[in-house]
């Protein structure tokens, strides 16, 4: 929250007003700690992108192809998932499917 230091501020000093704003008891601020958490972004290849070729109406689908079992595996797709949403941008509905396949 460097950009937002007041929000910050506010949320750290005040918690229980961002538990109010979402329609939560205030209280609730007592089980949690605020703080402002970086995340350092690692390089992701998504296994397969449907792209329409023109209808902006028709979804864009995201592929994983799973040939090992992973517990992570969902953490993982929506990672790349939104990561490439939030760098394209893209105006079409989207949609996300993991392929298990036994070998």
């Amino acid at each position: 929250m460097k950009t937002d230091s007041i929000f910050y501020r506010l949320f750290q000093e005040f918690p229980n007003v961002f538990f109010e704003l979402i329609g939560n008891e205030p209280k609730t601020a007592e089980v949690y700690n605020f703080s402002s958490v970086e995340v350092k972004q690692t390089a992701f290849r998504i296994d397969g992108v449907f792209l329409p070729k023109q209808n902006l109406q028709n979804p864009i689908y995201f592929v994983a192809v799973q040939f090992q079992g992973d517990t992570k595996i969902y953490y993982r797709l929506f990672s790349e998932v939104f990561l490439y949403l939030r760098q394209y941008q893209p105006q079409n509905p989207w949609q996300a499917s993991s392929i298990p396949v036994a070998v």
